[in-house]
């Protein structure tokens, strides 16, 4: 059965030369034997600790702001890093999570649809 978590990260958002305090949520979405991470930011301890166990099949980061990509590297430091184009699909715990070019806050953002949840998965946090 698929789930879906959420996980609170605290930590600096920097952008041309300020530096804010936030909060981030980091999203975890599949099951006992595998599971996709959102936005891994800031500290990488408490994701490790929720994953505990599953093997993460990918790392979605929505945008490029630092606190939304900050850990990815700790999380699973031999994934090879590639862009994604609109509709780009990937599976998850027999879900898919198909990829929508969603432009706001910065270039090339990201969300990943849930059909067979009726969820969107987007950049949350500051």
């Amino acid at each position: 059965m698929v789930t879906i978590e959420r996980i609170i990260t605290h930590g600096a958002f920097e952008l041309d030369g300020g530096s804010w305090e936030v909060d981030n949520n980091i999203g975890l979405v599949g099951d006992d034997s595998d599971v996709v991470v959102f936005d891994a930011a800031h500290d990488a301890a408490p994701i490790l600790a929720a994953v505990n166990g599953p093997n993460v099949v990918a790392m979605v980061c929505t945008h490029g702001h630092n606190d939304h990509v900050t850990v990815t590297p700790e999380l699973d430091p031999g994934t090879d890093f590639r862009a994604v184009s609109d509709e780009d699909t990937l599976r998850v715990a027999g879900t898919e999570l198909q990829a929508l070019h969603t432009p706001r806050h910065s270039p090339g953002s990201v969300c990943r649809y849930a059909p067979e949840l009726s969820a969107v998965f987007m950049a949350r946090g500051h």
